[in-house]
């Protein structure tokens, strides 16, 4: 089994964490896996900023696995990122976990492991009339909300109640879903001031409309995946769908859509900052250090 450590690359939205994890995979002959929520799914491309090209010859992971309008579940990305991992270290590779999703970096820096849970017909014909409210306050009263990915419809919920069930009816396993911290991951964050970030979303967000993000959506609804799909994967599919099915101006869309990703931003610090009191250490490094003394920092702390 190798002894190189985990090295991840993550941060908020526009600060050059793809730049800098790239770098970092030509000096170290590594490989990338993916911690992005949204890159997963195929012709997702502007509005997720893939920037593929960014990538060149370094090999990628957990990016375009998936149909749009598919519902990716937490359990699905860790299986398939051990499944990564192991396949890039037992060819005594490095591997690189680059990504904004705080979620999905917390769960593997931790070494969240969640057990295959199966339907409940019973618990979901009980459920199947009430509304998300209530939903949302019988999944309060099983378990701490830390975010809303589990309540924003009620398919969610229901599936989030049922795996909280599971876990009370087979108690044996909650030793699987307690943490058990990665002993040789060392987590870089890419720190940004605000106004800096503020004004790269801006530019990156008209930088992707003149690159055609609105024709992107309009062949992915031409291609049969339903607005309600899109609409749930949020801020770039959300508003710019609601303006290709008519229901805002170009204008609306693009004004609402730039404040949604600022909020954006502010919430994936909250998360960084919770991890860290949550007992994972992030090193910060800034977003405009250059390239080769951000790799000899990095080197170091591994």
């Amino acid at each position: 089994m190798t002894t190189k450590p985990l090295l991840v690359i993550t941060g908020p939205t526009a600060s050059g964490k793809t730049a800098r994890a790239v770098g970092l995979a030509r000096l170290l002959d590594a490989e990338i896996i993916s911690a992005d929520s949204r890159q997963l799914y195929r012709g997702m491309d502007l509005g997720t900023g893939k920037d593929l090209e960014e990538y060149a010859n370094v090999p990628y992971h957990l990016i375009d696995i998936c149909p749009a309008g598919y519902k990716y579940s937490l359990f699905e990305y860790l299986r398939d990122y051990q499944t990564a991992y192991d396949d890039i270290t037992a060819r005594g590779r490095q591997a690189i976990l680059c990504g904004g999703t705080g979620m999905y970096v917390e769960s593997v820096v931790k070494g969240i492991q969640l057990p295959p849970v199966p339907r409940n017909e019973e618990l979901r014909q009980e459920l199947a009339g009430k509304t998300l409210e209530e939903l949302t306050e019988i999944l309060r009263s099983m378990k701490t909300l830390r975010n809303n990915s589990d309540i924003d419809t009620p398919a969610r919920a229901i599936r989030a109640i049922e795996i909280c069930t599971y876990y009370h009816l087979n108690p044996q396993l909650k030793s699987a879903t307690e943490p058990h911290p990665l002993e040789n991951a060392v987590v870089i964050g890419v720190m940004i001031d605000r106004e800096a970030r503020r004004r790269r979303i801006s530019e990156r967000l008209d930088a992707r409309l003149q690159a055609g993000m609105v024709d992107e959506v309009r062949r992915l609804i031409e291609s049969g995946v339903a607005p309600e799909d899109l609409i749930y994967y949020g801020l770039e599919y959300k508003f710019i769908t609601r303006h290709v099915i008519g229901e805002i101006s170009y204008q609306e869309m693009h004004d609402q859509l730039e404040i949604a990703i600022h909020q954006f931003a502010k919430r994936q610090m909250t998360w960084f900052r919770g991890m860290e009191r949550r007992g994972t250490p992030i090193h910060w490094l800034p977003y405009d250090m250059p390239e080769a003394d951000f790799n000899e920092a990095v080197m170091r702390l591994m």
